[in-house]
């Protein structure tokens, strides 16, 4: 199999989010990475541990982690971020597909207990189910 061109990274807010990124980067030292941060659906009555808050607001903490993890990177120029809101196991194989993506990255210790609730257990497991490119799930 060749070296992918496109690699997604998904993060979902969790500590090794930065780690997944890492391997992305050191795994695949030619591809384009994608960092996309996922927030939990607007249906939701909690998110991180509290109250939903207005959709922008999510949205921007999540872009502000997102771009913060872009900057701790090795080689920052290699990353693009993203910020989507909705079910990782649905958004991620219809990025993947839109955007040309070869290769997907996600940690395998699933989120904190509150998101996992909301979001669902197996996470990664259903990303790579539903995805139409390789999935490394990191452990």
């Amino acid at each position: 199999m060749a070296d992918p061109d496109h690699v997604l990274v998904v993060a979902l807010g969790d500590p090794d989010d930065e780690d997944a990124l890492a391997h992305a980067l050191e795994t695949f030292p030619e591809a384009a990475v994608t960092l996309l941060s996922v927030v939990a659906p607007l249906d939701q009555s909690v998110s991180e541990g509290r109250i939903l808050e207005r959709s922008e607001t999510r949205l921007t903490e999540a872009r502000d982690r997102a771009d913060g993890l872009r900057t701790s990177a090795a080689d920052p120029s290699r990353v693009t971020v993203e910020t989507r809101e909705g079910s990782p196991a649905d958004l991620v194989p219809t990025y993947a597909d839109r955007h040309g993506v070869d290769h997907v990255v996600v940690s395998g210790h699933d989120v904190s207990g509150i998101v996992r609730r909301l979001l669902g257990d197996g996470i990664p497991e259903l990303i790579a189910e539903r995805t139409g490119v390789p999935v490394t799930i990191l452990q």
